[in-house]
């Protein structure tokens, strides 16, 4: 098992947790015994915090070469022109909507805009309804500060640590708790994100792992993997999100490698070495931000009231929104092109 997997499968492993995420969205009653494994499809989301810590790394060892202020604008722009065109058409279309049909998520003209530009709401009261979007862009914020404060002083690898005991703070000291507790949903994914980043030099040294570690690994996966699912299944709403969320820490990055050694094998298994599940699982990841953005707002929530059931209306809720993706995925990369040109 050589830790390179990891890149080398990206876009399948993007596209497993866009997968995940859809399936966590599908509304399914408590009493189903398959409750637990859909709320643990929560998931998705950590692997894609962990996923683009690990591809910022990649990033940012190209441009370090360069100076520091050189490379910081270059990093900022590339970083930010993929993402924010796709946030901007989808947050503009969705709150303009609400706010003409008084949906109430928006109550005023500033408030409208601000939601549209950061999603402030989700900021000021935990307003959910894009918030991976704006906490990506938030991690972007600091993340290449952390890289070079870990090249300059290896030793602080260990800060994602201090981003747990942050996790403990946030939720049962009341004060803080009060103030920022409403965020919990962000300050419990920034470790796993950090995490991405300190593995990523592993990962770019392509590191292997020992026939021996497989145990360890395996212990690290079914330990979190089936706490969760217990957790959710039996104890839904009886604890701390947070709680389930660390974890999600050893789960992630177990899970990554174990997926990265499963889409080694799956490439394989189909004539000239393409494996038509691998395509699909990659090109649904090279679709994910589009697919985030479009499927539970604008897809799933229409499809739910037909009633169709759990599997049907996820399997429909993927057909219909992939061609949605794709177009805005071509509108917003015209529009990164355009402005890229002028910045």
């Amino acid at each position: 098992m050589n830790l390179s997997l990891i890149s080398r499968y990206r876009g399948e492993l993007m596209g497993a947790a866009m997968l995940f995420i859809v399936l966590f969205h599908v509304w399914l009653p408590r009493t189903d015994a398959f409750f637990g494994l859909r709320r643990t499809g929560n998931i998705g989301v950590d692997i894609f915090f962990f996923l683009s810590g690990v591809g910022l790394w990649f990033s940012w060892t190209k441009l370090s070469a360069s100076p520091v202020r050189s490379s910081l604008a270059t990093f900022f722009k590339r970083r930010y022109l993929r993402i924010y065109p796709a946030w901007l058409i989808m947050a503009s279309l969705y709150y303009v909507l609400d706010y003409l049909n008084h949906g109430g998520h928006s109550t005023s003209i500033t408030d409208l805009l601000g939601d549209i530009l950061i999603n402030w709401d989700f900021w000021l009261h935990d307003e959910l309804t894009f918030w991976y979007i704006p906490a990506t862009m938030m991690l972007y914020c600091f993340a290449p500060f952390y890289m070079m404060l870990i090249r300059k002083l290896p030793l602080y690898r260990w800060l994602p640590v201090a981003m747990i005991m942050w996790c403990v703070i946030v939720q049962w000291v009341l004060p803080i708790h009060q103030a920022v507790g409403h965020l919990e949903i962000f300050w419990s994914r920034v470790p796993i994100f950090f995490i991405g980043i300190n593995m990523g030099e592993m990962i770019r040294r392509k590191d292997e792992l020992r026939a021996a570690d497989i145990w360890l690994l395996l212990v690290m996966f079914i330990m979190p993997f089936a706490a969760s699912v217990w957790l959710e299944q039996v104890r839904h709403g009886k604890f701390p999100l947070f709680v389930e969320r660390m974890l999600y820490i050893p789960l992630t990055v177990s899970a990554v490698i174990l997926l990265g050694m499963f889409f080694r094998i799956t490439e394989r298994w189909t004539i000239r070495s393409v494996s038509w599940f691998n395509y699909s699982l990659n090109y649904i990841g090279g679709l994910s931000l589009e697919i985030y953005l479009i499927h539970a707002h604008f897809v799933l929530k229409n499809i739910e009231v037909y009633r169709l059931g759990y599997w049907p209306t996820a399997v429909l809720t993927v057909v219909a929104t992939l061609p949605l993706a794709w177009i805005l995925q071509r509108v917003a990369g015209y529009i990164s092109r355009f402005v890229g040109k002028y910045v």
